[in-house]
C-alpha cells in the first residue's frame, strides 16, 4: 500500500451548534394522530372526544419537543406521564394539586377502565360521550401519539408512524356498524401523507408527494364506491343458501341491550292505525347454543317487499302506517301476521314466512311503509285445544347440550299441566306471577359462570328481558313445546293520532307454536313500568286461575304490587332507566386496572425503543462472524463494520467515496493514533486483495486488525444513550455491502 495515512490534527473551531428542534416533524406528528381518529365520531356521539384528544396529542408533542435532546428514552418517558397527568386533571377528583395522581385517583382510574368496559361490551355504537368512555378514548390518543413521536422525530422513520396510525384508524372503523363515511378516510389518509411529506429533507418532494397522496385518496374512494365487495359491513356471514346455518355478524341481545342503557331514549317510529298495543317484531331467534345462547340465522328467501306476503290469508285485517324516524338495521319490524307491506323503496327487503322477518342485506332506513296485517288473537280455550298435525320444524325442539338442572325445573314447575298452553302459562306465571322470585335488572349482565342459564335460574334471579325470554323458551322446549325467541319492541306511548315508539321500548320475548293457530306471544318479563302487553288470552287464564284476584288484571295495581316498599334505606335506582355513568360497584374491581395498562404501555414503548439497538446488535454479530471465519465475505464485513461504527458517532462515508479516500476519513474524523492507523492500512489492504487480487483472508486474519480501530474510534467518541438505542447505521442506513 504506497499511500501513508498520517495524523491530521483537527483545525480549530467553535463548538459545532445545537441540531434545531424537529418542530415540522413533532407537530405533523401530532396532527396526524388526530386525523387519523376521525373515524372515533363514528362510534362515540358528539364531539366532546375532540377537545380531549387535542388536549392529550398537544402535551405530548409540546412535551417532546421540550425534552428532544435528552434523547428517546426520556422524552417517551415525559411524554408518558404528561398523558398521566392529563387524564388525572381532567378526569379524576382525587389528585394531588388537582394533576398529581395520588392513591385514591389510582382507584378512579381503575373505576373509569372497569365503566368503560362494561359500556363497551353492552353498549351500541355510537356509544354516549360518558367519563368512562371519554378516559378511554383520550388514553388511546395519547399512547398512540408517543408511539408516532418515537417513529417519526425519535428514530426520523416517519413512515414506521403508520403502524399506530392504522390501529387509530382500524380499530373504530371495525366498531362501526355502517361503512365509515368518506371523509374519515380521506382525514386518515391526509395524515399518513403528511407524515411522510413533513420529514426532514422532504420539502424538495413536497409538491409530487402532496400530488401522489391525493391521487391515492381518490382512486381509493373511487374503488370503494364503485366495487360492492369492499368492506362487510351489513352481510350475512356463514355459508349455505336459504335457511341455512349461518349466523349474522350483530349480535341482536348486544343491539337491544345497547339501545335499553341509553340515558336519553330516541325515538325510532310513529305507528297510526294499530287499534291497541300490540308487539312490533323486527326478527325472531331459532337456534339455541348452550354457553353461548340465541343465535340469528340467515332467513330464508321470500316474497320481495313491497308486495303480498300472504295471497290467500282469510280473517279481519288492519292497516297499519309506521313512519321511521330513526330506525337502521337488517330487519323490518312488522306486526302480527302480515298480509302485505307497501311504500318500500322495490327490490331491496324480502320477507322470510318461516321466521316472521322481513330482512335485507345491508342495514337500511327506509320509511315510511304500511302493513295489512292480522292481529287476531284466539282464546285460551282454543289455545288449549289446539292439537293435531303440523310442526314449525323439529328445530324448534331442539335442547341438545342443555343442562339437565334447567329440563329439570321446567319439568318441576309445569308439573300437572297437560295442554302445551297450560305449561306455557306456568311458565310465565314462574318468571312474572305474584309470588315470582324474579326481578327485572338491566344493570345484570349476561352470566359469567359455568353456565349462564343455569346461573339465571338458580343463583341470579335477576335480569333484564334477553334472559327472560331466553329462559323460558328454552325451557318450553324441554317439556315439547317448540318456542323461539323474539325482538322487537313494545307498544310505545300514545301521543296525539300516533304511538311513538323509542328505543327506551326495545324487547325481547317468547312466541309458542300450536297447531292450527300459529306463533303465539308469551312475556315473561316482569316489568313494573307499564309497557307489559297482557293479551287476551294469558288475562283470560290469570281470571281463570284467580277468579276473586282482580289485583292482577288491574295494571295500576300490578305495577304498584312490583314497585320497590319505601324504606328509610336510600331508593335504588331505577333498573329500567339505568344511569349508565356511574358503573355497578360489582364491576368494579378492587385492583385498580389502569395501573397494568400504564405497565404495558411503558413495556411496549420500551420495546419499540429497543428494536433499533436490537438490529445493530445483530448486524455487528453477523459481520464479526464473518471476520471471524475468513474467507470471501470477511473484508467486506470487516469494512462494513467499520463504516457502520464511524456513522454510529455522526461521520459517515459517501458511498462515492473509494476505500482509500473512506479511510482518510476516518482517520480524520476520528484522530486515530499511530496504532490505529496501521491496523487501517492492513485492512484497507485486505479489502482491496480481496475486492480486485481475489486473494481472501484466512480465519481469523483481520479480527486483530479490526479490533484495534474499533476500539480507537471507540475511545475518541463514546455513543450517548440516544445513539445507542437509535444507532444513525440502523435508522439511516445506506448500504451497498453486508
Amino acid at each position: 500500500m504506497n499511500t501513508t495515512l498520517t495524523r491530521t490534527p483537527a483545525p480549530a473551531s467553535a463548538p459545532p451548534a445545537r441540531p434545531p428542534l424537529p418542530w415540522t416533524t413533532a407537530i405533523a406528528a401530532g396532527v396526524a394522530v388526530l386525523l387519523a381518529g376521525v373515524p372515533v365520531s363514528a362510534v362515540v356521539q358528539g364531539a366532546t372526544w375532540v377537545g380531549d384528544a387535542v388536549l392529550v396529542v398537544g402535551a405530548v408533542v409540546i412535551v417532546g419537543l421540550l425534552l428532544h435532546r435528552a434523547g428517546a428514552v426520556v422524552v417517551a418517558a415525559g411524554q408518558l406521564v404528561a398523558v398521566l397527568l392529563v387524564l388525572t386533571a381532567r378526569f379524576t377528583a382525587s389528585g394531588i394539586a388537582g394533576v398529581v395522581p395520588g392513591p385514591a385517583a389510582w382507584g378512579e382510574f381503575g373505576g373509569l377502565v372497569a365503566g368503560a368496559g362494561e359500556q363497551i361490551s353492552v353498549g351500541v355504537a355510537p356509544v354516549a360521550p360518558t367519563p368512562e368512555i371519554l378516559f378511554l378514548v383520550s388514553a388511546a390518543f395519547g399512547l398512540v401519539a408517543i408511539a408516532v413521536q418515537l417513529a417519526a422525530v425519535g428514530a426520523h422513520a416517519p413512515a414506521a408512524g403508520g403502524v399506530p396510525l392504522l390501529a387509530m384508524f382500524a380499530v373504530p372503523a371495525a366498531l362501526a356498524d355502517d361503512l365509515l363515511p368518506w371523509w374519515t378516510l380521506v382525514g386518515a389518509a391526509a395524515g399518513f401523507g403528511l407524515l411522510l411529506l413533513a420529514r426532514d429533507g422532504a420539502r424538495r418532494e413536497l409538491a409530487g408527494g402532496s400530488a401522489l397522496v391525493a391521487g391515492a385518496v381518490v382512486v381509493a374512494l373511487g374503488v370503494g364506491a364503485a366495487a360492492s365487495f369492499i368492506g362487510t359491513t351489513g352481510r350475512f356471514e356463514g355459508t349455505g343458501g336459504g335457511g341455512g346455518g349461518g349466523s349474522i355478524g350483530l349480535s341482536p341481545f348486544t343491539a337491544l341491550r345497547g339501545q335499553l342503557s341509553q340515558n336519553t331514549p330516541t325515538e325510532l317510529f310513529r305507528v297510526r292505525g294499530l287499534p291497541q298495543a300490540a308487539y312490533l317484531r323486527a326478527l325472531t331467534l331459532r337456534d339455541y347454543v348452550p354457553n353461548a345462547g340465541w343465535k340469528a340465522t340467515r332467513p330464508d328467501p321470500g316474497p320481495a317487499l313491497p308486495g303480498t306476503v300472504l295471497p290467500s290469508f282469510g280473517g279481519p285485517q288492519t292497516t297499519i302506517d309506521i313512519e321511521n324516524t330513526a330506525f337502521r338495521d337488517y330487519w323490518l319490524p312488522v306486526y302480527g301476521v302480515p298480509v302485505a307491506v307497501t311504500g318500500l323503496p322495490a327490490g331491496q327487503w324480502a320477507y322470510d314466512e318461516s321466521s316472521g322477518t322481513a330482512y335485507t342485506s345491508r342495514p337500511r332506513e327506509d320509511g315510511p311503509w304500511s302493513e295489512r296485517a292480522s292481529l287476531a288473537q284466539p282464546t285460551a280455550e282454543q289455545l288449549r285445544a289446539a292439537d293435531g298435525p303440523g310442526s314449525p320444524g323439529n328445530e324448534y325442539l331442539n335442547v341438545g347440550g342443555v343442562d339437565r338442572r334447567v329440563t329439570a325445573l321446567a319439568r318441576e314447575t309445569t308439573a300437572g299441566r297437560t295442554t302445551a298452553f297450560d305449561k306455557a302459562m306456568a311458565l310465565q306465571d314462574y318468571f312474572a306471577g305474584p309470588t315470582s322470585q324474579f326481578r327485572y335488572s338491566l344493570q345484570t349482565a349476561p352470566g359469567g359462570g359455568d353456565d349462564a342459564l343455569v346461573e339465571f335460574l338458580t343463583v341470579g334471579k335477576a335480569g333484564y328481558c334477553e334472559q327472560f325470554a331466553s329462559a323460558m323458551a328454552v325451557m318450553l322446549r324441554t317439556v315439547g313445546v317448540p318456542a323461539r325467541v323474539a325482538v322487537g319492541f313494545t307498544g310505545g306511548v300514545v301521543k296525539g293520532d300516533y304511538r311513538s315508539i323509542t328505543t327506551a321500548d326495545a324487547h325481547a320475548w317468547v312466541e309458542a307454536w300450536f297447531p292450527g293457530i300459529g306463533w303465539t306471544t308469551f312475556d315473561p318479563t316482569p316489568l313494573a313500568d307499564g309497557r307489559t302487553i297482557t293479551p287476551p288470552y294469558v288475562a283470560e287464564a290469570q281470571a281463570q286461575a284467580d277468579p276473586g284476584g282482580t289485583d292482577r288484571q288491574d295494571p295500576a295495581t300490578q305495577d304498584a304490587r312490583q314497585r320497590p316498599v319505601p324504606t328509610t334505606a336510600p331508593a335504588a335506582p331505577d333498573p329500567v332507566a339505568p344511569d349508565v355513568t356511574a358503573p355497578d360497584p360489582a364491576t368494579t374491581s378492587s385492583v385498580p386496572a389502569w395501573p397494568f395498562v400504564v405497565l404495558a404501555a411503558v413495556l411496549l414503548l420500551g420495546g419499540a425503543a429497543l428494536v433499533p439497538a436490537g438490529l445493530r446488535v445483530r448486524d455487528r454479530r453477523r459481520r464479526l462472524a464473518a471476520v471471524d471465519g475468513g474467507g470471501p465475505d470477511a473484508a467486506a464485513a470487516a469494512w462494513a463494520e467499520l463504516m457502520a461504527e464511524s456513522q454510529d458517532r455522526g461521520a459517515p462515508t459517501p458511498p462515492s467515496d473509494t476505500v482509500r479516500s473512506g479511510a482518510r476519513r476516518l482517520v480524520h474524523e476520528h484522530q486515530l493514533d499511530g496504532g490505529a492507523q496501521q491496523a487501517l492500512r492492513d485492512l484497507v489492504g485486505a479489502v482491496e486483495a480481496s475486492w480486485y487480487g481475489g486473494e481472501q483472508p484466512a480465519p481469523g486474519e483481520l479480527a486483530g486488525p479490526l479490533g484495534t480501530v474499533r476500539t480507537a474510534i471507540a475511545t475518541d467518541r463514546r455513543l450517548s444513550l440516544r445513539e445507542r438505542l437509535l444507532p444513525r447505521s440502523v435508522t439511516r442506513r445506506k448500504r451497498t455491502s453486508v
